[in-house]
């Protein structure tokens, strides 16, 4: 099986599953605040192509776009639930679609903002930029928003040199684990 099919089969299997949850959280972000419950961003995917992926909305609607960790206060900036979203990872639901429409993969580096040049830049020197972003990754499960650039970058470039079918199990595993715990979540 190829990855892109199993990508694609696991996302059909996992959306009557996840239905009600995507429902549930989508109807809380339009009651818990003004605006859509959607965010739709500009992100870097596979050859550096720039594609739009959804994430449930956990900023206020006026919230600088730039990186979370580039914001001042970024706590100031959340929605009443967007705290929760964050740390349950609940808020990344909406990128199924992105993975069902090509533009994602279920493993892979995780997409840059389109204005995180530093991060795009030292992805393209090590060839990450080839591979599809994946909505979990090897830099997300060694320590997600707490890693520098530079050091994700190394992970990126790992996974790179490394994939496999295995390794992409692997991946998934870890990502439950670390999301049930909650580890590594920035504001």
């Amino acid at each position: 099986m190829t990855k892109r099919a199993f990508d694609v089969l696991t996302c059909l299997a996992a959306l009557p599953v996840l239905a009600l949850p995507i429902a549930i959280v989508a109807l809380a972000v339009k009651l818990s605040s003004r605006g859509p419950a959607l965010y739709w961003s500009d992100r870097i995917g596979r050859d550096n192509r720039v594609f739009r992926m959804p994430k449930f909305r956990t900023m206020r609607v006026d919230t600088p776009v730039v990186a979370t960790h580039l914001l001042e206060s970024p706590e100031r900036w959340l929605t009443p639930i967007g705290g929760f979203l964050r740390k349950t990872s609940l808020d990344e639901l909406p990128q199924l679609w992105s993975i069902l429409v090509g533009d994602m993969s279920l493993v892979g580096p995780r997409p840059a903002l389109h204005n995180q040049h530093d991060l795009i830049e030292l992805r393209t020197q090590r060839g990450v930029h080839v591979l599809r972003p994946g909505l979990t990754g090897w830099a997300q499960v060694n320590g997600r928003d707490e890693l520098p650039i530079p050091q994700k970058v190394e992970f990126d470039a790992h996974y790179l040199a490394h994939r496999s079918f295995a390794f992409d199990l692997k991946i998934l595993a870890l990502t439950f684990w670390k999301v049930a715990r909650s580890e590594g979540v920035a504001h």
